[in-house]
């Protein structure tokens, strides 16, 4: 049985643990340092008091001096800076003084230091509690620049997830209405049984819409299905002259594709394909792997276009068609995909070139 890797928390997920950790680790490396250097000096395995004094003193001011820091992070600059170098020197101050003072209680045997001597060690305490005193700074800036950079991403997806939801959402009235038109026509024809069959076909289209997440993904499959149930609903009302053929290849019904991404294209087929000839039109929709690329093509055979005629069919189209769909791909795949609208002598056809990718590479 395959082990589920186990994912690290972030180190600073937890800043009060990531505080204290780094607080013991530093001031532990602090005091190592000097009794190594004091042994060095030959001053004796007594200089390992005075150290742990000077060490537990550094210790001390640096958790009073995090308690003031923490009551300047969110305040204007020109107050931060002056009030830290304040505390800084009067904390040197305070080092020094206790420094001096243990080391003369273990090594002199003159007469203690008082007033200014006690500072002696004031440039050396100054540049450790500065040192500090950055690490802090620059680690909690480094927090705060991570948390708006992460707020971003999660606002750039819910716009984005948003967005797609608008565009799914268009889709679904528009069709409605249309599909409730040809069944009020049924009504009033008083073809009853066709106008249940149909309102019964139009039921399982939207529940699997409904079902479906406007922003997810649906394997080419499933989306294939999907238009069986739109063309269903269609073909009551074009019978014989709506005709559709499927060819998808085993190795593209994997791949994840927006959903209902290809309904406005089939939509846009019938519109301007199959209801302006009386003999109606063939509608096919393919779907191909080629390498790491997922190829969708649907086409028609409806009238013939010249050039104009089919840049207004790909730029009205619909009102929600063309335009939703690649504003569609826009937001799933930035620059990553191609969206090709060809008209010849005979038809119209609209290719979609997207990245190959199935649940399974998604997980």
């Amino acid at each position: 049985m395959a082990s589920t890797p186990i994912r690290s928390r972030p180190f600073f997920e937890d800043k009060n643990r990531a505080f204290w950790m780094l607080q013991s680790i530093g001031w532990g490396g602090y005091f190592l340092l000097r009794v190594l250097g004091g042994i060095a000096n030959a001053m004796g395995w007594l200089f390992v008091v005075p150290t742990a004094l000077t060490t537990a003193t550094g210790y001390s001011l640096t958790l009073l001096m995090s308690a003031a820091y923490r009551r300047l992070f969110g305040m204007r600059p020109f107050i931060i800076w002056p009030v830290t170098i304040l505390i800084l020197l009067v904390a040197s101050a305070g080092f020094s003084s206790i420094e001096t003072w243990a080391h003369a209680t273990f090594y002199r045997t003159g007469p203690m230091p008082s007033g200014v001597q006690l500072l002696s060690a004031i440039l050396l305490d100054f540049s450790v509690l500065g040192a500090w005193s950055a690490l802090y700074y620059g680690i909690n800036f480094y927090i705060l620049a991570e948390q708006q950079s992460d707020q971003l991403l999660r606002l750039s997806a819910q716009a984005s997830s948003a967005q797609l939801a608008m565009l799914r959402y268009q889709l679904n009235p528009h069709f409605l209405f249309n599909t409730l038109n040809s069944i009020s026509t049924l009504v009033l024809l008083k073809q009853t049984e066709r106008a249940n069959t149909m309102l019964s076909r139009l039921s399982s289209f939207l529940r699997y819409t409904l079902v479906n997440e406007p922003e997810g993904e649906v394997t080419v499959t499933q989306e294939v299905e999907t238009l069986k149930l739109y063309l269903e609903i269609e073909k009551m009302r074009f019978e014989d002259r709506l005709r559709t053929t499927f060819e998808v290849e085993p190795d593209a019904a994997d791949a994840l594709m927006p959903s209902l991404l290809l309904q406005p294209l089939v939509e846009n087929s019938i519109k301007y394909g199959v209801t302006p000839m009386e003999e109606g039109a063939d509608i096919a929709v393919a779907a191909q792997r080629l390498g790491n690329r997922v190829h969708i093509r649907v086409s028609d055979t409806g009238p013939g276009s010249n050039l104009s005629e089919a840049m207004a069919r790909a730029t009205v189209s619909t009102g929600v068609g063309l335009a939703n769909i690649r504003d569609r791909l826009a937001q799933a795949y930035a620059d990553d995909h191609r969206f090709d609208v060809q008209a010849g002598d005979k038809g119209f056809t609209v290719t979609i070139d997207i990245p190959y990718r199935t649940a399974a590479m998604a997980a």
